[in-house]
């Protein structure tokens, strides 16, 4: 946190009840030091009086007292950072668009892989994310239709911000439809026709009830979309919990015959989806080797220039105030 006063910005303003602290100890040491020598040239007495006080001089002491609460303050200030001459950097910024897609349908609550499959898949795109460090990336979430909930950007904390955002409250009472994710992904791409590198990873469970996915399939592989599947669930899969309004588990959905419903991995459609338009499948796995993966295979695809991003930057001035310290305390030793 910074703040600005005098037309000084104060980069570390927030430590300022600390360092406030330092000084106001430092004067009282300065000030009970004052205040023994003083006592002390008062209560000189006998033969050894005049020797002593030869070379004493009341304002000497008055400018070593002045000096050293000088030092302190401009140490003082130097801890706090202080910045002046803003100025202007133009970044050129590098990398790779990905979109993240996330299936938010009810089957992503089942708890097969802990916490739940939702929670595994935020897990894993928020370590995924983190990893690459120059990559634009965005999140599309679906489930019976398809969001663009967070546009490309490099920002990492509105990604976050945004994915945060997907819980219970945001779940999906529908079934899964994997195409319109990838009808959402194409559209968001066709938006960019000179793109070279189009990257997209969908976290699903597999269970589809797509209407078009073929047809989808095809679009995405004339679009050159390349895709990673990640398989957010085990083969033998769970129940899917059902929750009342107030978010508290009341049972389990059940079919038409009153029987629980048991949501399993579908790794035949996320293989074939992926390998179809020359991507890679993976099952999600305990460790982060999945992520590690998926990183590697971003890095394989061409990088490209984006947008320049222009920095508003501040040069530190604390080296002066130390500087201005340390002359103090020379000139306080001296004298």
């Amino acid at each position: 946190m910074s703040r600005e006063l005098f037309g000084i910005t104060w980069a570390h303003a927030r430590y300022w009840p600390v360092i406030l602290l330092f000084f106001v100890l430092s004067c009282m040491l300065l000030f009970l030091r004052h205040r023994s020598t003083r006592y002390m040239v008062r209560n000189l007495v006998g033969f050894a009086w005049q020797s002593l006080l030869a070379n004493f001089s009341p304002q000497k002491l008055i400018m070593k007292m002045i000096l050293l609460f000088g030092g302190i303050l401009f140490f003082s200030l130097a801890l706090l950072r202080p910045q002046l001459e803003e100025r202007e950097q133009t970044v050129k910024q590098e990398g790779r668009d990905l979109l993240v897609a996330l299936d938010i349908s009810r089957s992503m609550l089942a708890n097969d892989i802990k916490p739940n499959r939702l929670g595994c898949a935020k897990n894993k795109i928020k370590k995924l994310v983190d990893a690459l460090k120059s990559e634009r990336v965005g999140l599309i979430v679906f489930s019976g239709s398809s969001f663009l909930l967070c546009p490309l950007t490099s920002d990492r904390n509105a990604f976050s911000l945004f994915l945060d955002q997907v819980d219970l409250q945001t779940i999906a009472s529908g079934t899964t439809a994997i195409d319109t994710a990838l009808a959402k992904a194409v559209e968001v791409y066709e938006r960019a026709p000179g793109k070279k590198t189009k990257l997209l990873v969908v976290l699903t469970d597999g269970e589809d009830f797509s209407s078009n996915l073929s047809a989808l399939k095809a679009k995405a592989e004339k679009e050159r979309v390349r895709i990673f599947t990640l398989g957010v669930a085990t083969p033998g899969g769970a129940p899917i919990p059902f929750f009342d309004h107030q978010g508290r588990q009341v049972g389990h959905i059940k079919d038409e015959n009153n029987k629980v419903v048991i949501s399993k991995l579908n790794e035949g459609i996320l293989r074939s989806l992926a390998h179809d338009v020359g991507g890679v499948y993976l099952p999600v796995s305990q460790d982060d080797e999945d992520v590690k993966q998926v990183e590697v295979w971003v890095s394989r695809f061409e990088k490209e220039i984006f947008d320049d991003l222009k920095l508003s930057l501040h040069e530190d001035q604390y080296p002066w105030f130390l500087l201005g310290s340390f002359l103090c305390f020379l000139l306080e030793w001296i004298l």
